[in-house]
């Protein structure tokens, strides 16, 4: 086999270690429990700038709790909306260390979330987008017992 098939002469790749987006300006650090645990789990292993980054991130983290009235979207909450040619999606809303848009949960400062904070089962809220505007109804809300 030739040479220039084999791995025997490339270097190491490099470790990726996940950029922590920043929060806007004045914007408290809020967590779920799970994000928090998440954050000190992750700091049980990080050395260096990486340790750092994530002792500041802890040291500001707000855990924020279920609001009072469950029936209105905050920081969170899980939340189903159906768009208009009635495909559902399901969302939580989290803070910005735990979002992952693949597995549905999204932070509290995107547009989406954004859209949906306040909402109730039965409103409708707009999306918008560069290309265009999405109404998506609001069919369900839950949150995580304490």
């Amino acid at each position: 086999m030739s040479k220039a098939f084999t791995n025997e002469d490339r270097a190491e790749q490099p470790v990726v270690i996940r950029h922590r987006p920043p929060l806007p300006e004045g914007t408290p650090n809020y967590v779920t429990r799970r994000g928090l645990q998440s954050l000190r789990a992750e700091l049980a292993t990080a050395s260096g700038a990486r340790r750092l980054e994530l002792e500041r991130r802890i040291a500001s983290a707000v855990v924020a709790m279920p609001p009072a009235d469950r029936d209105e979207i905050r920081f969170g909450a899980h939340v189903t909306t159906r768009d208009e040619r009635d495909a559902i999606q399901h969302v939580q809303i989290v803070g910005v260390d735990e979002a992952d848009p693949a597995a549905g949960r999204i932070a509290f400062v995107a547009p989406l979330a954004r859209a949906l904070i306040g909402g109730r089962v039965g409103d409708s809220v707009t999306l918008g987008t560069p290309a265009s505007a999405e109404e998506l109804e609001i069919v369900a809300i839950e949150y995580d017992d304490l």
